[in-house]
């Protein structure tokens, strides 16, 4: 349907009319939720529980859900038609997604595996039944079940959660990267004690892969510091330290050294909870092409926390130049690297309008953004 509805206040009166997915044209965001001067941002479709988010080269958007769904939003970059099941997979959730070189195939991360399904521009529903080539999670469902894939020209990549807050693991799958072939074989870890890399982005320029990560809880207020960080670009087999190791190779108990593990090269403030992230290209050149002081950087989604008092969600600027952030990481302030992009998903009473996910941008230049709490995804763009 092509019903213009405009949301004021909470969303939650237009989630409730939700089944799966439904479209709006295009209406405006919440009142609360503002970007920069110069932007635009508006819901362009409702899909429920909305996570990571792939750009079809023709326009269309991918986005995977905590259902058993992989969802399509139609013309995401035009009109922006009601959303359509592509695919379905009985591994929920059905959270990643991305396409590998080419666009030749989606790539799917669900809670027990990474999965492939032929894509030809401009399919909105999946011609072949999707295939599995990879397991991850062997030891069971516990905590941390998203999985999050980034299929480069060389390597597919599988961010797999921990399955606690901190221990020591026995699924030697979780609090890893795992590296494979684009036909999932040969699959081992790129990075270990990674507690949950949820937000893998690939930059469009340069082909590093980078991850974002929440930590873990329970340490000293507002530690560890959320890490932002190009793992490609470490040579060898990393190890992020996870549970014992933490900022700046900090020990919180001293029974282990931290001397050889990764120091990120950007950091967000505790519990702020990385979900999504996107590199801006620096093509500069299409129709909603965002200005210059964006291209090459890094878009991430913060989905906020659960502790009291509650870290906001929000989405976040990252400057970058050539894979290094403009601003080095100041160990005293983890608010120094990055800008506010669209915030007011959290009121001052503490309850939200919204909790973003997934980012992506498009082929016209839009930045998309998607949101579980409230079932939406936004476009945003340049207003000149």
């Amino acid at each position: 349907m092509n019903v213009r509805l405009r949301l004021l206040g909470a969303v939650s009166s237009c989630v409730a009319l939700l089944l799966t997915g439904s479209a709006l044209g295009a209406s405006s965001a919440p009142a609360e939720i503002t970007v920069p001067a110069g932007f635009s941002i508006e819901v362009i479709a409702h899909v429920r529980g909305a996570r990571e988010l792939a750009a079809a080269p023709n326009g269309d958007l991918l986005v995977g859900t905590n259902g058993s769904t992989v969802m399509l939003v139609p013309d995401a970059e035009g009109d922006a038609g009601t959303p359509v099941t592509f695919a379905s997979i009985n591994e929920a959730p059905v959270a990643g997604v991305a396409f590998g070189p080419g666009s030749q195939y989606l790539y799917i991360g669900t809670q027990f595996g990474v999965w492939r399904v032929p894509y030809a521009k401009g399919q909105r529903i999946a011609a072949a039944v999707p295939a599995k080539i990879a397991n991850v999670r062997p030891g069971g469902s516990s905590d941390h079940v998203t999985t999050t894939v980034a299929p480069t020209r060389s390597v597919l990549y599988a961010s797999v959660g921990s399955s606690c807050n901190a221990c020591t693991e026995t699924d030697t799958t979780r609090a890893t990267i795992q590296a494979m072939n684009a036909d999932g074989s040969d699959m081992h870890p790129k990075a270990r004690n990674i507690r949950n890399a949820i937000a893998l982005a690939i930059n469009p320029d340069t082909g590093a892969v980078w991850a974002g990560v929440a930590g873990q809880d329970e340490l000293e207020r507002g530690h560890p510091y959320e890490i932002f960080d190009p793992f490609t670009l470490h040579p060898g087999t990393l190890d992020y330290g996870w549970p014992v190791c933490y900022d700046n190779r900090k020990s919180k108990d001293n029974s282990r050294s931290c001397a050889d593990t990764i120091v990120p090269r950007v950091v967000f403030p505790g519990y702020s909870t990385p979900i999504g992230a996107a590199i801006y290209p620096q093509h500069g050149a299409v129709k909603h092409s965002f200005p210059r002081h964006y291209l090459g950087g890094a878009f991430v989604t913060l989905h906020g926390s659960w502790h009291r008092p509650l870290v906001a969600p929000r989405v976040v600027f990252v400057p970058l130049r050539v894979d290094a952030p403009v601003t080095p990481v100041d160990w005293n302030d983890p608010t120094k690297q990055w800008e506010p992009f669209v915030s007011g998903f959290q009121r001052a009473d503490e309850t939200r309008v919204g909790r973003p996910t997934g980012v992506a941008v498009g082929p016209e230049g839009s930045l998309f953004v998607a949101d579980d709490s409230a079932g939406a995804i936004y476009r945003i763009r340049p207003t000149q």
